[in-house]
Formats: structure tokens, C-alpha cells, sequence
């Protein structure tokens, strides 16, 4: 199989992967998924597509991991595993799409707006 590669997004987070053949590697800018995702919580959030098609041995992944925080960065790698799966066996979709892995969460940070501290928040208000 040759070089398959995917690209997820989630907040100001963005992951792009190369998925080949392989024993289950998973390196993150360089780093081992242990090493830059030291919260099992996080490394869940990331092996769950690989876990629920049951094919987590069976691919090495190169990631490069950028923006965001960690938790985006974690949903936004999930979405790129997703997709790349997808491309290599179309069958798998139904099945990643019911379990909430195939769609972008669309929710981002507002912008803040003039003359206010935050997007919505306000200054106190005097009324003398």
C-alpha cells in the first residue's frame, strides 16, 4: 500500500497524517504519541477510529500536529485518522460516521468585538 494521507481541523488546531503500513506506530512532529499526549484521556480520543475498525497494529502514522491546544490538537488528529481510513477501505465509513468521527465540529472561538472586554461580555455599567 502506498503513503495515504488526511488532513483534520478542529478549533485553531490542524493535523496532517501519513498513514503506510505498519506494526502501530503513531509519531506526533517527531515525537511518540506516549511522549506528546501523556493523558490516557487524550491518547483515547486519538485511537478511537484505529480501535472501533480494529486496526490499530496495522498502520504506522506520521503526524505533524499544529495550533490550537491540546485537546483540539487530539480531535483534530482523530478527524485526520478518520479520513485517511475512509480513503483506504470506503466500506468503513458508515460505520466511523455513526460513531461521530467523519464530521468536523464546526465550533470555534467568537471574536472579540469593539468596545467590549470579551466577545460578549460587558463593562459594568454605572448608573451614576
Amino acid at each position: 500500500m502506498e503513503v495515504v494521507n488526511a488532513i483534520g481541523r478542529r478549533k485553531a488546531a490542524v493535523a496532517r497524517i501519513f498513514l503506510s503500513d505498519g506494526k502501530g506506530q503513531i509519531t506526533i512532529n517527531k515525537k511518540d504519541i506516549n511522549e506528546y499526549f501523556p493523558l490516557d484521556q487524550l491518547r483515547f480520543i486519538v485511537l478511537q477510529p484505529l480501535n472501533l475498525l480494529e486496526v490499530a497494529d496495522r498502520y504506522d502514522i506520521r503526524v505533524n500536529l499544529d495550533g490550537g491546544g491540546i485537546k483540539g490538537q487530539a480531535e483534530a488528529l482523530r478527524l485526520a485518522i478518520a479520513r485517511a481510513l475512509v480513503k483506504i477501505d470506503p466500506e468503513s465509513k458508515k460505520e466511523l460516521r455513526a460513531n461521530g468521527f467523519m464530521t468536523r465540529d464546526p465550533r470555534v472561538v467568537e471574536r472579540k468585538k469593539p468596545g467590549r472586554p470579551k466577545a460578549r461580555k460587558r463593562f459594568q455599567f454605572s448608573k451614576r
